[in-house]
Order: structure tokens, then C-alpha cells, then sequence
């Protein structure tokens, strides 16, 4: 079990910062947004503050009423707010907008191969046969989220297919890191660049398997995640840098620190509970922390990044502007520090 050394008080005060920060962002009904209100989530179930559901509550009646965009894997993320809506309030409306997402995810989302999720920003086809880490977060946990609320194995199977598949198309096997993404028709890794995100994608994500599914042990591709995740974190914890931080691209020192992947992959640590990693987490802590401005900013986080076509792509993705991202996953890893 890990034990990191903190103050309650502090992080609490801390995690109202950025809770209020991020809901004044004005996001929109996509991926930002869902991972942002993600982290929201997470706070509001690790603080009770109620005024953190009433102000969700208000802002997607608001975009309901508005109307909603069309289903891409990336607007699935929205999904995780809606669980979390539904079950604090009890409103169908929520549920049903969630089981819609489902229902585009199993039915009309594109898929290659192996019954793989196609990686989808718009209703166009992005990056034919591409599988990207960013996918596991915006739809693969969610749909495992629901099949695990509905104790639906049809949903459970889908959802592990697709962290099965993930991990074999973009952990390389020598490192223990992840590729951020897998291109299907030219069978290989595009930059072939260990991104940052993609490893927090990739390791927060199967850091829930567990918690999830009381049975994991009955899934045999649930083996499969545990073995990944701890060959990953085992890598990950070697290029950590004095900071406490995670570079943009893992293991190139003239990458930048970037916050976002550095709160997932620590967030990862503490789920995942080996003790050994304790010390990795205390540092990242303060390096994460040193990244929260006072009115709740999440610095240092990087832009919106497809796969780019070489290291000083990922190098100039600038880091000057609030994401919600950033926010979302610095909420999940400080609500993680207090469970």
C-alpha cells in the first residue's frame, strides 16, 4: 500500500481551486470537456461538496436542452460524467445519453482487425485503422464503467478486447512504454515516439480494471493489463525526472516536463498500490503541485496532440494555455491522494 505524505487540509483547498477553475472554462460537449468534468466527478465523489454536482447539473441541462453533437470515440469521454450524474441524482435523461454513447460504440463506431476501436475525432474517418492510447481513456474504461454498472458481460468482453488490444499494438515489449499510437494499414508506430499522455492514458486506464470488476481474476485478458501495467510503471519510474515529472516524450531530456501525463501516471502509481512506488508519488506530488497556480491553473500542460511525424513535433506542442485535460487529470490524481 502506498503511503505518501501530505496534507489533507492543503490538498483539499486545492482541489477546490481547480474544481472552480475548471468549471468556469466554458468548455464544449467533447473530449476536453469529458475528461475535465471527469476530474469533477472525482471530486465531487471524494469531497461531497454538492455545489460541484449542482454546477455539472446545471451545465449539461443547459447543453442538453442546446442539443448535443454527433458520437465520435472522442465525445464518449462526456460519458463519465454522465454516470456520475445519473447515479447522484437519479435522472434517466442522464442514463439514457450515456447508453446512447454504448450503443454508438458498439454498433457505429469503426472498428479493424481484431473488433478494435478506430481512433475518431470527428463523423469523418480520421486516421483509418489507427489505434491511439487516447482511446482507452475517451471509450474503452467508459463502456468497461457501464458493462461493470450493468453487470453486462457483453459490454465487460468489449471493453477488455479493447485494452487487450491496445496493449499489444502500442506497449513495446523491450522498454515497457507505449507507443502513442498504431497504424493498421502500414503496420507499424508512425513516430514510433514514447508520448507522454498516451503512457498516463494508457496506465490510468488500467489502473481501473480492478477496482471495476471485483472478479478480474476470472478474465483472462485482465492478466494481460496487470502484467502491462506493471511492466509499465516499472519503466515509467526511471525516467522521472528530478521534478517529479514526466517528459513529453518519456525519454528524451530535451522534451519538456508536462504536467498532465505526470498526474495520470502518478495517479496510476497510487491505484495500482505497489509500495515501492511511494517515493516516485511523494515526488511527483510536489512537482505537480508546484504546477497548480492560485487560482487553480493546471501549468504545464500540453496542447491537443495527434500522432505527430517526429520528436520536435511532440517538442513544439506549446504548454502556455489551461486545458481541460490538465485539469481533469490533476482532479483525478489529487481526489486519488485522499481515497
Amino acid at each position: 500500500m502506498i503511503q505518501v505524505d501530505f496534507n489533507r487540509e492543503e490538498i483539499l483547498s486545492i482541489i477546490d481551486k481547480v474544481t472552480n477553475k475548471t468549471l468556469a472554462m466554458d468548455l464544449t460537449w467533447d473530449w476536453p470537456c469529458g475528461v475535465a468534468y471527469y476530474g469533477v466527478s472525482r471530486a465531487y465523489q471524494t469531497t461531497g461538496n454538492k455545489e460541484y454536482l449542482d454546477r455539472l447539473v446545471k451545465w449539461a441541462d443547459e447543453y442538453i436542452e442546446l442539443g448535443l453533437p454527433d458520437w465520435t470515440v472522442n465525445t464518449c469521454a462526456m460519458g463519465h460524467m454522465l454516470i456520475t450524474l445519473y447515479e447522484a441524482t437519479g435522472e434517466q435523461k442522464y442514463w439514457d445519453i450515456a447508453m446512447s454513447k454504448v450503443e454508438y460504440i458498439r454498433k457505429n463506431a469503426l472498428r479493424f482487425g481484431d473488433n478494435v476501436l478506430q481512433h475518431t475525432v470527428s463523423v469523418s474517418n480520421d486516421f483509418p485503422e489507427q489505434a491511439w492510447a487516447d482511446t482507452l481513456f475517451m471509450a474503452a474504461f467508459f463502456l468497461l464503467r457501464v458493462g461493470s454498472k450493468l453487470k453486462d458481460q457483453e459490454l465487460i468482453q468489449d471493453a477488455l478486447n479493447q485494452y487487450y488490444w491496445h496493449i499489444k499494438y502500442l506497449q513495446d515489449p523491450g522498454t515497457g512504454f507505449w507507443f502513442h499510437g498504431y497504424n493498421n494499414v502500414k503496420q507499424d508506430h508512425m513516430s514510433g515516439l514514447y508520448w507522454g499522455r498516451a503512457n498516463a492514458w494508457g496506465a490510468y486506464t488500467m489502473s481501473q480494471v480492478k477496482p471495476l470488476l471485483k472478479d478480474w481474476y476470472l478474465y483472462p485478458q485482465c492478466m494481460d493489463v496487470e502484467c502491462s501495467l506493471r511492466d509499465q510503471l516499472a519503466a515509467l519510474k526511471l525516467v522521472q525526472t528530478e521534478n517529479g515529472l514526466w517528459r513529453t516524450v518519456l525519454d528524451d531530456e530535451e522534451s519538456y516536463e508536462e504536467v498532465s501525463a505526470s498526474c495520470g501516471i502518478a495517479a496510476a502509481m497510487i491505484n495500482n498500490g505497489n509500495p515501492l512506488h511511494t517515493k516516485y508519488v511523494q515526488k511527483a506530488l510536489k512537482g505537480i503541485l508546484a504546477n497548480i497556480s492560485e487560482d487553480g491553473r493546471v501549468l504545464g500542460v500540453s496542447g491537443g496532440t495527434a500522432v505527430m511525424k517526429d520528436r520536435e513535433g511532440y517538442r513544439n506542442i506549446p504548454k502556455d494555455w489551461i486545458q481541460g485535460w490538465g485539469q481533469g487529470l490533476a482532479l483525478a490524481f489529487l481526489s486519488d491522494m485522499l481515497k
